[in-house]
């Protein structure tokens, strides 16, 4: 377990949603109103004796309150021990360069740069509603408080055109953002950006709710190796087990070079 892992977070990281139509606030309240209505219900028909009735509104609401307890554990709690338990899994010398596609405000950049005393972490965003307050200055503010300002770098652009050179970072990470992307080839552009950043013997880590085995099979065939896939367990249930999220793994190749013996 990493020093990530062992201390409280500095940072302010909000909440993880989609609040582009429905704010954060108003989304909380009509699953508190439905909660209270269900149980309610469930009230009434343990009074009125109603005993089939009684069992359907009691598990709709046992449902509906370990789905919002499932989610706000794994958006304040557990998404941190995941990622600081696959960061620490890659065994990083320190001085690497890493992006982070779709940083948000830096839960898993900020973790990351902690791990890079004399290397370089940058995140790009587009700095959307997908977290309450997402914004660069939130995320700059984050990495005040953690300590690693000077080793951060942040960029706003969009993950399918990334504005670096070729061969660039030695990680690539992503934690929940390329499924925003509407368009399945925009999706695969977001990952054709990832492998193409990435130097020889570099490391991609995409975490995501939906379109893992799509991510997994693009890299395969942009010739990446060492690649997987795996459930990241209930830590990141994001509202109970039918939202696991699901980590994709791959490395580039290495550069190989071929020596030609002279004839004497």
């Amino acid at each position: 377990m990493s020093n990530v892992d062992l201390r409280r977070r500095r940072g302010d990281y909000g909440f993880d949603g989609d609040f582009r139509l429905i704010p954060a606030v108003w989304q909380a309240t009509i699953l508190g109103t439905i909660c209270a209505a269900m149980a309610a219900f469930t009230v009434l028909n343990i009074t009125a004796g109603r005993a089939v009735a009684t069992v359907i509104t009691g598990l709709i609401t046992v449902w509906l309150l370990l789905t919002a307890v499932s989610y706000v554990y794994t958006t304040r709690v557990g998404k941190f021990k995941v990622w600081a338990r696959v960061l620490a899994e890659l065994g990083l010398r320190g001085d690497e360069d890493l992006l982070d596609l779709g940083c948000g405000r830096g839960a898993v950049l900020l973790a990351a740069a902690e791990l890079l005393p004399t290397g370089r972490a940058v995140g790009i965003d587009l700095w959307r509603a997908d977290q309450t307050g997402n914004s660069p200055e939130v995320t700059r503010r984050n990495a005040e408080m953690e300590g690693v300002a000077e080793r951060v770098t942040l960029h706003s652009g969009d993950m399918t055109s990334l504005p670096f050179e070729d061969q660039s970072f030695d990680v690539v990470v992503s934690s929940l953002a390329i499924h925003n992307i509407p368009e399945a080839a925009g999706r695969e552009a977001a990952i054709d950006e990832a492998a193409r950043v990435l130097r020889p013997g570099g490391r991609i880590l995409i975490a995501d709710l939906r379109f893992t085995r799509k991510h997994l099979a693009r890299l395969r065939s942009l010739g990446l190796t060492q690649t997987g896939r795996r459930n990241l367990g209930w830590r990141v249930w994001w509202g109970g087990p039918w939202f696991p999220t699901h980590l994709v793994t791959a490395r580039s190749k290495q550069t190989v070079t071929v020596h030609h013996e002279t004839a004497s």
